[in-house]
């Protein structure tokens, strides 16, 4: 029992998907999680049909007793884990390669990194793996890691991830209370006159018939508040601030599109043949990816309370494009 109590990770995990029940004691790492959540996770590829069919059975149990799926961990609780089938779709991970990205921050509470533009945060809907996956693939000692937030694929920038689940539902508390201060620099079409100005557009998700996720302004969508600070322009391209004070999918991008200031390089919501002439080999001025960077982020410590803010420099082909323009910084 001891010895099953305390298996690492990939031992906990062959348990679950091969052909014997496991025992898994709850550490800091888990402790708060609710148990379909921590079930999900320790199990991926497992339909989360078959993860809550086997709570409704019993089959899991907390400290010998039966629970339901909104317990929440205890520190040290033994929780039973009966074997699970992953679906052969599921990504493997060996098939994950390991990763680094260059570090803003880190101590024991938090890692935030600077994510390069094209990179995924996490896999699914058709990409394999992401910066989470590739971090905890390069990190394989780390007890807990998970994202605190999410940037689009592709978006660069500050990124923050928890390293203890304490820190994840601090940070999450003030990701709700609307206490983070997260800024962002956007190049856009047209000449952005305003030195300060508040978007209030509501937004709504749907899919295409192709199944891909989009955000359209629409009268009944949820409310959205970006504000746009000027930083320079040269009439034909203007380079902006955008301060989030909602955190709605896509909220940047659709809101100065729908402004009429397409963000260059936005291959969803932007100005797509203007995206292709900037795009061209040897375009004066060129740009090959979405202009937008989240580039400062500020939080409350969630250990201590102190508030820090950490800053990504602005990737160099977005500071060779406002170079171009003569925009500069």
């Amino acid at each position: 029992m001891n010895e099953l109590r305390h298996q690492n990770e990939k031992n906990r995990t062959a348990g679950v998907s091969g052909g014997q029940v496991a025992f898994v004691e709850i550490d800091e790492g888990a402790e708060g999680q609710r148990i379909d959540n921590f079930l999900l996770r320790l199990a991926k590829g497992v339909p989360k049909s078959h993860v809550y069919r086997i709570l409704r059975s019993g089959e899991v149990r907390v400290n010998k007793g039966r629970i339901d799926a909104t317990y929440r961990l205890q520190l040290g609780d033994i929780v039973r884990v009966p074997p699970m089938r992953i679906a052969e779709s599921a990504v493997q991970p060996a098939a994950v390669p390991a990763a680094e990205f260059a570090v803003l921050f880190e101590d024991d509470h938090l890692l935030i990194i600077d994510k390069p533009a094209g990179t995924a945060v996490h896999g699914g809907s058709g990409v394999s793996f992401g910066v989470i996956e590739q971090l905890r693939r390069s990190r394989p000692t780390a007890r807990f890691l998970e994202l605190v937030h999410r940037l689009d694929r592709e978006t660069s920038g500050v990124l923050v991830l928890a390293k203890k689940r304490s820190a994840l539902v601090h940070l999450h508390e003030q990701i709700r209370a609307g206490q983070l201060d997260k800024r962002y620099y956007a190049a856009v079409k047209g000449d952005w006159t305003h030195t300060r100005q508040h978007l209030r557009f509501p937004l709504h998700k749907y899919s295409t018939p192709e199944g891909e996720r989009r955000v359209r302004v629409q009268a009944d969508g949820l409310a959205s508040h970006t504000v746009i600070n000027r930083m320079g322009g040269n009439g034909a391209f203007s380079w902006l601030e955008a301060e989030l004070k909602t955190g709605r999918t896509h909220q940047i991008r659709v809101h100065l599109a729908h402004a009429g200031f397409p963000i260059l390089g936005d291959e969803k919501y932007g100005d797509f043949a203007l995206n292709k002439q900037l795009a061209r080999a040897g375009a004066k001025p060129g740009l090959r990816r979405m202009f937008l960077h989240a580039h400062r982020l500020a939080l409350a410590h969630p250990a201590d309370g102190r508030r820090m803010a950490v800053e990504a420099p602005l990737p160099r082909e977005c500071a060779a494009f406002l170079e171009q323009c003569g925009i500069g910084q």
